[in-house]
């Protein structure tokens, strides 16, 4: 590919979305927008962003669309939600762009539970499902939502009852319960219907329904043999995932499959299967081949943080022993924030009581002196304030509070520590 290429990726505040966004921002001749239609994570990360979307279920939907595809020359169009999926494949014709997705058949398949036990129920890996509670004399069984996202709406079934009491009980699935190890498969089939590739994982934990910590096992001949079913007979193309539980005997079951990125590919994102970016080249029409490293990998996830900082500014000063160093080393965060902040146009002025000679010290620790625009080299009982120069669109870094403390008292201007420095990072890039 030698223009851009412009992808969509809607919503974009989504687990998934911001996957997506991790795996595909540095990648050479391709540009990331995204949508939303609420005020989410995406705005953070995305530097193309568009809040205020229409829902898909409003009349204006389609046509706001077509006009973002139009003013960001979109050539393809990443949905991150199942429903969303469903929609644009049910108005793949007045959408103005490619869209990931197969066909509707396959779309309305990965979003009902219903629809796809009813396409497997003749294969020894589908589950038992009951079509009435009045079918189920043995108690525990397992309900989940028709539509359902992870295991958001789920819940083991011990007694009659429990489900009595559901609002919507025919919106719920009743199979039987599965009390083994339960692996999400991440599987990429290519645009000529070759499985190019299957790798389980281990959800070990599981919080408010998102899989937060996986580890990659063995993709063995009975969960290669199942991954294979169920692209052919949905018709799955690009990247995907099926989940398995073992039952009481130790056999898989099938609990769900999904013809989209899922937030935890990022697994195998580390062992080289960037499975947005294979995404984007199968439904471009290119061919591709997946390959990976052998090794195992663990992913944790966690909640994390991004920041927007109301107010501007375009010069640095900032300390250099235990703030661009820690424990004598290079404080690699610290590193990362000056290269930010100078891809960004700042100056940056070192200002320093360094003992030793500055200029050598920073050549034994590697940093060429030339990100900084200037070095101020002061002695120990010279105060750091009387040395700054800016009194406006100026903030001051420091790992000593007094001399954090003299700055913001003497010139007013902001001051900062070593871990307030991600909230002055920009991550839409």
């Amino acid at each position: 590919m030698n223009k851009k290429t412009n992808v969509l990726v809607f919503p974009c505040g989504a687990e998934s979305a911001l996957e997506i966004h991790i795996a595909l921002k540095d990648v050479m001749n391709m540009r990331l927008v995204g949508a939303s239609g609420r005020e989410d994570h995406g705005r953070m990360v995305y530097e193309n962003y568009h809040g205020g979307f229409p829902n898909i279920s409003e009349p204006n939907f389609i046509e706001k669309l077509n006009e973002l595809i139009a003013n960001e020359s979109i050539d393809l169009i990443l949905p991150t939600h199942d429903t969303v999926l469903v929609f644009m494949a049910k108005n793949a014709d007045k959408i103005n762009t490619k869209i990931a997705v197969p066909g509707l058949k396959q779309a309305e398949i990965c979003r009902s539970k219903k629809k796809i036990y009813d396409l497997f129920k003749d294969f020894d890996f589908c589950p038992t499902v009951f079509h009435s509670i009045s079918e189920v004399l043995n108690y525990p069984v397992y309900i989940k939502l028709d539509e359902g996202q992870g295991s958001k709406g789920a819940f083991i079934l011990h007694e009659r009852k429990q489900y009595d009491e559901l609002k919507d009980p025919e919106n719920y699935v009743i199979t039987e319960f599965l009390p083994g190890e339960e692996l999400t498969i991440d599987c990429f089939t290519d645009r000529h219907g070759n499985l190019q590739f299957v790798g389980p994982r281990i959800r070990k934990r599981v919080f408010d329904g998102v899989c937060v910590n996986s580890m990659t096992v063995e993709a063995t001949d009975e969960i290669k043999a199942i991954g294979k079913i169920v692209s052919d007979q949905i018709g799955i193309r690009g990247s995907w995932y099926f989940q398995l539980k073992r039952d009481s005997k130790g056999r898989y079951k099938l609990l769900e499959a999904s013809n989209k990125i899922a937030g935890n590919m990022n697994v195998f994102r580390g062992l080289g299967v960037n499975f947005p970016m294979l995404m984007v080249y199968d439904y471009l029409d290119f061919d591709v081949q997946v390959f990976s490293n052998d090794y195992v990998l663990e992913g944790e996830r966690a909640l994390l943080s991004r920041y927007i900082a109301y107010f501007e500014y375009d010069t640095i000063y900032i300390d250099f022993d235990d703030t661009i160093t820690k424990n004598d080393k290079v404080n690699a965060n610290v590193m990362m924030f000056l290269y930010h902040q100078k891809t960004k146009g700042r100056v940056i002025k070192l200002i320093t009581k360094h003992k030793s000679d500055i200029l050598q010290t920073l050549d034994i620790l590697a940093i060429h002196k030339g990100i900084f625009d200037e070095i101020i080299h002061l002695k120990m009982e010279e105060e750091k304030y009387k040395f700054i120069q800016e009194t406006e669109r100026v903030i001051f870094i420091d790992n000593a509070y007094g001399e954090r403390l003299a700055v913001k008292k003497h010139l007013n201007i902001p001051v900062f520590d070593v871990d307030a420095l991600p909230t002055l990072i920009d991550w839409k890039e």
